[in-house]
C-alpha cells in the first residue's frame, strides 16, 4: 500500500483518506532521509575527529636511537645533520622522531629540543664529553615557567651569547651544561645526549635533569 501511495499514475477516484496517508507517508520518508543525512556527517565528523589525533608514540620523551629533524622553517621534519649547524649558533628547534615508525614526538612541547654546535674548546669537561664535534642539545623549555627558549643573544651579564627565555629573561649558558647566568631560573636547562647516525644526529639516551618547569607547592 505504500507503494500505491506514491504513484503519481494513479486515478483521481482515490479516497479523500489516501491522499492524507501520502502526506503522512511522505513526511516519515522526509524525516528518515534527514536522519541519515545528520548521521553520516555525524560519522563522517568522527572519522575526521580520529584521523586528527596524535599517532602513538608522538607524546613519549626521547628514546635512545630517535632521530632528530626540524621543528619548524621551511626543513620542517627534515633529519638534522651536522652540516645543518654553523659554528656559533644560532641553535636549531628539532623534534626527536622513532626511526621505526616515523612518528614525530611532537605531541608534548616538552619534547622540543635546542641544539647548537659551538667550538669544542670553548666547552666544559662535562659538556664537551657528551658533544658531537661541538654539538650540543638541551630541552627548549625554561626551568623557571615552562616557557619556551627562543633567543640566542649577547648575555646581559657578559659578552658571550646565550640562550634566552624571553618571558621572564632568563639564560642559560650551553657551554656550561646550560647553567642559568641570568634570571629567575631555578636550575640549569635539561641536557640530551647525541649521536651520530649515518651523518644525521640522533638521540644517545635520555634527558639527564629534569624538562621544564618546577611543579608548585
Amino acid at each position: 500500500m505504500a507503494c500505491a501511495s506514491f504513484d503519481t499514475n494513479s486515478p483521481s477516484t482515490e479516497s479523500a483518506a489516501e491522499p492524507q496517508l501520502d502526506a503522512g507517508t511522505g513526511q516519515t520518508r522526509r524525516t528518515l532521509l534527514l536522519g541519515a543525512l545528520a548521521s553520516s556527517a555525524c560519522l563522517g565528523c568522527s572519522t575526521q575527529a580520529r584521523a586528527g589525533e596524535d599517532p602513538p608514540g608522538s607524546d613519549e620523551r626521547p628514546q635512545k636511537g630517535d632521530l632528530l629533524v626540524f621543528s619548524e622553517g621551511d626543513q620542517e621534519g627534515k633529519l638534522i645533520t651536522a652540516a645543518d649547524l654553523r659554528v656559533g649558533g644560532p641553535p636549531v628547534h628539532a623534534w626527536p622522531k622513532d626511526p621505526n615508525t616515523s612518528v614525530v614526538r611532537s605531541a608534548s612541547r616538552l619534547n622540543e629540543i635546542l641544539i647548537i654546535k659551538l667550538d669544542a674548546a670553548d666547552l666544559d669537561e662535562k659538556t664537551r664529553a657528551r658533544a658531537i664535534d661541538g654539538i650540543i642539545a638541551y630541552s627548549a623549555i625554561c626551568s623557571h615557567a615552562g616557557c619556551p627558549v627562543t633567543a640566542w643573544v649577547k648575555s646581559d651579564v657578559g659578552d658571550k651569547e646565550v640562550f634566552k627565555c624571553m618571558c621572564h629573561n632568563s639564560e642559560y649558558d650551553p657551554r656550561a651544561g646550560a647553567q642559568v647566568v641570568f634570571g629567575p631560573a631555578p636550575r640549569r636547562l635539561a641536557a640530551l645526549p647525541l649521536a651520530l647516525a649515518d651523518g644525521s644526529l640522533s638521540v644517545a639516551g635520555n634527558f639527564i635533569g629534569k624538562v621544564g618547569a618546577a611543579q608548585p607547592g
